[in-house]
């Protein structure tokens, strides 16, 4: 099942995408969805003959879910990339957070903002939470994952490393495109552990290509792990990550100065697609 939040008249609405069909499930976006118990079986009962439907063709994707309680990021976690960098590969997942206002529509415009020089692009694979889940092991933590979408963690680099905390450099507001849809475990080879192909373009040129299979921390393990230091609720996103060709460690370095467009593909989660501005001055 795949599933979004679209926009709709100046509201939005939670849909299943049928094809070229988006066809209404009853709720405001997918973060309400996901906050009933049976949330699955709520948006496979939604019919075209008795619910509205939208062209997909014509679709304004928001944030899959618009306003989670949490987003949790993870750094350091492609296998391949971390040896590369010469780097040991790390005992525990390496946490930070990101803030909702961060997050945009799958073909929203990112701005990029005045204050940095340095404006990065990092393609992830994100997991939805799709039930509560606290100290979940094994079969309970595989259980709590509602699905999977594709995420930009893009990032002022300038700001990220004023400091050792990371923070201030990855959530700018209205910078992180999420989307565009939730798609469930059993369409994606591997389930909660896919082995999916990620490629992020600007402009046409490939900057990163690898596949989730490489991932150090599995999906399952970091619900593990988060849910151990934080309670974890219906609509949560955690990225899992980026793999190596970020702009901030090319040589020469390369960032987005504005009038890019920045693709990602994740195999069988769809597509990401953001043309950067430049903001203006007040």
């Amino acid at each position: 099942m795949r599933l979004a939040t679209v926009r709709i008249d100046g509201r939005t609405r939670a849909v299943r995408a049928d094809d070229d069909v988006l066809v209404d499930v009853g709720a405001p976006d997918v973060g309400e969805l996901l906050s009933h118990e049976d949330w699955a079986e709520r948006a496979q009962r939604a019919t075209a003959a008795h619910a509205a439907t939208y062209p997909a063709a014509d679709a304004e994707y928001a944030p899959v879910v618009p306003r989670p309680s949490k987003v949790i990021c993870v750094g350091l976690n492609y296998r391949i990339h971390i040896l590369e960098m010469g780097r040991q590969l790390p005992e525990h997942p390496t946490l930070f957070a990101k803030f909702a206002d961060a997050l945009i529509g799958a073909r929203d415009d990112v701005v990029r903002p005045e204050e940095t020089a340095e404006f990065d692009w990092e393609a992830e694979l994100a997991l939805v939470v799709g039930s509560p889940a606290r100290r979940a092991r094994g079969t309970a933590a595989e259980q709590a994952i509602a699905g999977f979408t594709i995420l930009n963690d893009i990032t002022c680099r300038d700001w990220q490393f004023r400091t050792r905390e990371w923070l201030q450099g990855k959530t700018w507001d209205s910078s992180t495109p999420i989307g565009p849809y939730l798609v469930t475990p059993d369409e994606l080879p591997g389930g909660v552990r896919p082995g999916l192909g990620l490629r992020l373009e600007v402009d046409g040129e490939v900057m990163q290509s690898a596949s989730t299979a490489d991932l150090l921390f599995d999906p399952v393990a970091l619900v593990e792990y988060a849910s151990t230091i934080v309670r974890l609720r219906p609509g949560d996103i955690i990225a899992t990550g980026t793999p190596g060709g970020v702009g901030h460690a090319r040589d020469p370095q390369r960032f987005l100065t504005g009038g890019e467009t920045v693709v990602i593909e994740i195999e069988g989660l769809g597509r990401l697609e953001n043309r950067i501005t430049k903001e203006a001055s007040s």
